[in-house]
């Protein structure tokens, strides 16, 4: 009796001092924290990243998991704001004892929740998070799978150099926030390199109602080409706005973010159409489990999926293949882990290289696609192309 008092004693003590106590239903699991905008205005891609992360860790749990070992998998709602962002994480490491944290949807927020995870000594794989100074700050615990923003018109630019040669102004209509004055800046850099004058670069603030003053001041410049960094409402708005204005440009390109979204074309309706924009990933990719993951994405959801989704699907992966590497099942075991990874996915190949002003940054082709009839479809480079791009774009009144 007197042994089965301090054995309660000091479990009291030890709960009472905020110790986690692990018992034999816990002992055979391995948390991992995601953080992603589940609510507020970026949900729709946070929910097709959440969907995919589970589904990725229940293949890899049915598989065997981690070395014999579950992984929990703890997904923490930041509803797309920074302040939130950094709660979720400090929630993730302080309270649920998480050993590395994944996801980071939005740029500014992705910014938030990494310096606390630097300053926690927390390793996080970064899947989404695009602006380039997320991997130039020569931080030993953020690693990235996905290319930085400067990196999203790599295709594009190719395409601009083999078929529409005649493009030779630019218009750049960004959103006001890190992605977009990050992709904008880039872009602009882009264009003279290209020999491309850019007639005008013009922010805004996301979540606006009426683009048409914006519009109507970009159409007088008659630019060849307008390329837009924007979020799935600002996008649909934006091409339902330049159709009723009558705006025919020679093509309207989306920085990927939301134009690639099955959301765009429901919002935009026909004006939706031809509608090019980068991407990151696309089903044709020649990547072992692409189309796999699309057609199982399908039909366990009944909606299609697109790079978003694949990027987590693939991150799921890469921190599954982590832990299982790591020496110790801590965080410096798994930072150490993440550092050697050198795998493919269905994502792509995912190596964590330095480059330029970049460390632990995974490196990717990119590639175009356009909205035709209705359908989200892969144009270039022709060798990943699942039908033939529509170049030069009818003008509005001859569809």
């Amino acid at each position: 009796m007197k042994r089965l008092a301090m054995v309660v004693c000091v479990f009291s003590a030890l709960m009472f001092l905020g110790f986690t106590v692990v018992g034999p239903a816990l002992a055979d699991k391995i948390k991992v924290g995601i953080v992603l905008p589940l609510t507020g205005k970026l949900a729709k891609f946070g929910e097709i990243e959440n969907k995919s992360f589970l589904m990725a860790v229940d293949e890899i749990n049915a598989a065997g998991g981690v070395n014999g070992k579950k992984i929990d998998l703890i997904i923490e709602d930041t509803t797309g704001k920074p302040d939130v962002g950094r709660s979720a994480i400090e929630k993730l490491i302080s309270r649920d004892k998480v050993i590395v944290v994944g996801g980071g949807y939005s740029s500014s927020v992705t910014w938030a929740t990494i310096a606390v995870a630097q300053q926690r000594k927390m390793p996080f794989l970064v899947n989404t998070g695009s602006a380039d100074r997320i991997t130039e700050q020569g931080w030993k615990y953020i690693f990235r799978l996905n290319p930085p923003v400067s990196e999203y018109p790599k295709a594009f630019g190719s395409f601009l150099g083999n078929v529409a040669k005649d493009v030779k102004t630019v218009a750049i209509l960004h959103e006001n926030s890190l992605f977009g004055q990050s992709g904008s800046k880039k872009f602009v850099k882009k264009c003279k390199k290209m020999g491309l004058k850019v007639l005008i670069k013009e922010g805004y603030e996301a979540g606006a109602i009426d683009f048409k003053p914006l519009l109507i001041k970009v159409k007088a410049l008659k630019p060849d080409l307008v390329y837009m960094i924007s979020y799935i409402m600002d996008a649909s708005l934006l091409m339902r706005q330049s159709q009723e204005l009558n705006f025919n440009p020679k093509l309207f390109v989306g920085g990927a973010a939301g134009f690639t979204l099955p959301e765009f074309q429901k919002n935009a309706g026909a004006a939706a159409d031809y509608v090019y924009s980068a991407t990151l990933w696309t089903p044709s990719v020649p990547y072992p489990g692409a189309k796999e993951y699309y057609d199982k994405f399908v039909a366990k959801y009944n909606t299609p999926t697109e790079y978003h989704g694949a990027e987590a699907y693939a991150a799921m992966y890469v921190l599954a293949d982590a832990l299982k590497r790591a020496k110790t099942l801590t965080p410096e075991g798994v930072r150490e882990a993440l550092a050697a990874t050198d795998m493919m996915t269905a994502f792509g190949p995912v190596k964590f290289i330095s480059y330029g002003k970049k460390t632990q940054q995974n490196s990717l082709p990119t590639f175009l696609v356009q909205w035709i009839n209705g359908k989200l479809e892969t144009v270039w480079p022709k060798d990943v192309s699942t039908r033939k791009y529509v170049y030069p774009v009818p003008k509005w009144n001859q569809r």
